[in-house]
């Protein structure tokens, strides 16, 4: 089992054949992923020779999915065309959109979501500004590297892409079940709750490790749905104990105000509810040793 993506996800890339689309479609082919091909208006019709594979390229997500049945989107376009390739991929009805892209307004965030809702809510959206989301083993959509873990029994949710590769690392003896960067901006499209609920439902997840950081109250929220809805252990880092007040830092939604969003009122949410949390990630592995070693 794993969570919004398996062996049988067929995915296509949107911005395949730019350069960094091209360079993380090769990457996740090699990784083992049922790529089936990609978009771009511009070049429909055309095939494109990926390392000895050969994938179509279509001019819309609907041309795409009628011809190879594709369920997962992985979007790789420009900030400024992302909200159009998403509210294309809402339109298309595809299952699950994984928007890497950095720097996308947050207005046009808030546009596809809202977009998203208005349809129904049938296109999960993961990101933007993310690494995807990973099930080692069986499938992987994004940027994050195949080859860090393997699979196992830990569910990791994480806002920061880099976390989410360290701590695969650190637990890859153990094994991760699903990974999911869910990205750090304001307004993001698949959050810790959604994470955590399906890790809950999920009968191979056995222990979560939650990444969060600084800025906004998700992990107060997270906190919340931990203490009434999960019954699996849960661990826990929180990024940005030094981070200066009013600053900005890195993602666009940590950022500090007053007691507001702090590390330390975070880490207190988490312990509140009986979530032990880790002054380092390498801490917070430690700890989820032990969890499973108790298990």
């Amino acid at each position: 089992m794993s969570i919004f993506l398996d062996k049988n996800s067929l995915i296509i890339v949107q911005g395949m054949t730019g350069s960094e689309g091209m360079k993380h479609t090769r990457r996740m082919l090699k990784g083992g992923s049922n790529i089936v091909g990609g978009v771009n208006p511009k070049k429909a019709g055309e095939s494109v020779d990926v390392d000895g594979t050969m994938l179509p390229v279509f001019g819309t997500v609907a041309d795409a999915m009628a011809a190879t049945g594709a369920n997962v989107s992985v979007i790789f376009v420009p900030p400024a065309f992302a909200k159009s390739a998403v509210m294309e991929a809402i339109d298309a009805g595809i299952g699950l959109a994984v928007v890497i892209t950095e720097g996308i307004p947050v207005h046009d965030s808030a546009s596809f979501w809202a977009y998203s809702v208005s349809k129904g809510n049938k296109t999960r959206i993961i990101g933007p500004n993310c690494p995807g989301i990973i099930s080692p083993g069986k499938s992987n959509a994004g940027i994050t590297p195949s080859d860090i873990s393997g699979p196992g029994p830990i569910g990791l949710v994480s806002k920061s892409g880099t976390l989410t590769y360290q701590m695969m690392f650190e637990l890859r003896d153990i094994g991760i079940s699903t990974a999911i960067g869910i990205g750090g901006d304001p307004v993001i499209g698949t959050t810790h709750i959604d994470a955590l609920a399906a890790f809950e439902a999920d009968p191979e997840t056995k222990a979560i490790v939650l990444i969060g950081e600084i800025g906004g109250d998700s992990e107060e929220k997270a906190a919340a749905y931990i203490k009434d809805n999960v019954t699996k252990p849960v661990v826990a880092y929180v990024a940005g104990f030094t981070a200066p007040e009013g600053k900005t830092m890195g993602h666009a939604g940590a950022i500090v105000s007053g007691s507001a969003g702090t590390a330390q009122a975070k880490k207190e949410a988490f312990e509140k509810v009986g979530v032990k949390v880790g002054k380092t990630p390498s801490e917070t592995a430690a700890l989820m040793r032990g969890v499973i070693a108790s298990l």
